[in-house]
């Protein structure tokens, strides 16, 4: 199974125009990607340029700080759903969990994955502005709460994915649900990194050249050829 397969070919940057959208499904679809990460605005666009692929549409939600009310991000979900997202990406409430409110921050994810009880939840859990026993106690929740993934970053704060955090999560929640390294993941080596560790979904904006990468070292001829 190719690189692509495993990527959320994402573009969230708050400048992104409706061509580049655009051109963000249709790098998807060409290539073959997971699904395709957008603001909630854009769902409804993604939906129909992308109708009749297997390629999925993810929305985030309360991005990227996660400081929304529990109910305010349900609802984002909610339209986001109405809308056509197939998966949403939803930033967990940061501040709370560094607080020791751990009420409020299971109270969030809750509230948000009873909105949306079919669709994939993948909670944002911000990495880099944790404690390592503040990971897992992100992760452990996240996975007893019933989320389907923990994803690492947003790519908007002060660092993205590492190895070390990725091998974290996934000791953490076991087999039981899915992994999203996210964030500053630029190059082939990182991305198949990134699923050594123990990722099994991607988040990429570099996309293209990271498919490209594995495509043209595949067809490289084998030594002494």
């Amino acid at each position: 199974m190719g690189i692509a397969s495993y990527i959320d070919h994402t573009l969230l940057k708050p400048e992104a125009t409706r061509q580049q959208i655009i051109q963000l499904c249709q790098e998807a679809r060409e290539y073959g990607c997971a699904a395709v990460c957008v603001n909630p605005t854009w769902v409804a666009l993604c939906k129909e340029v992308l109708a009749s692929s297997v390629v999925k549409v993810c929305a985030v939600v309360g991005f990227p700080l996660g400081a929304n009310l529990p109910q305010i991000k349900a609802l984002e979900a909610l339209l986001a759903v109405r809308d056509g997202a197939d998966e949403v990406d939803m930033v967990a409430n940061i501040g709370s969990l560094k607080s020791g409110d751990l009420d409020l921050f299971k109270i969030d994810i809750i509230t948000v994955s009873v909105a949306i009880p079919k669709v994939t939840l993948k909670v944002i859990i911000e990495t880099c502005l944790l404690t390592e026993e503040e990971k897992n106690i992100a992760c452990a929740i996240a996975n007893d709460v019933g989320a389907d993934f923990v994803k690492t970053s947003t790519g908007f704060s002060t660092k993205g994915a590492t190895t070390d955090d990725v091998k974290l999560m996934r000791l953490t929640v076991g087999d039981k649900i899915g992994v999203k390294a996210s964030g500053g993941i630029k190059d082939l080596a990182t991305a198949k990194a990134m699923l050594q560790a123990g990722a099994n979904r991607l988040g990429c904006s570099n996309s293209v050249a990271i498919i490209e990468e594995e495509i043209s070292s595949s067809s490289l001829p084998c030594s002494g050829d």
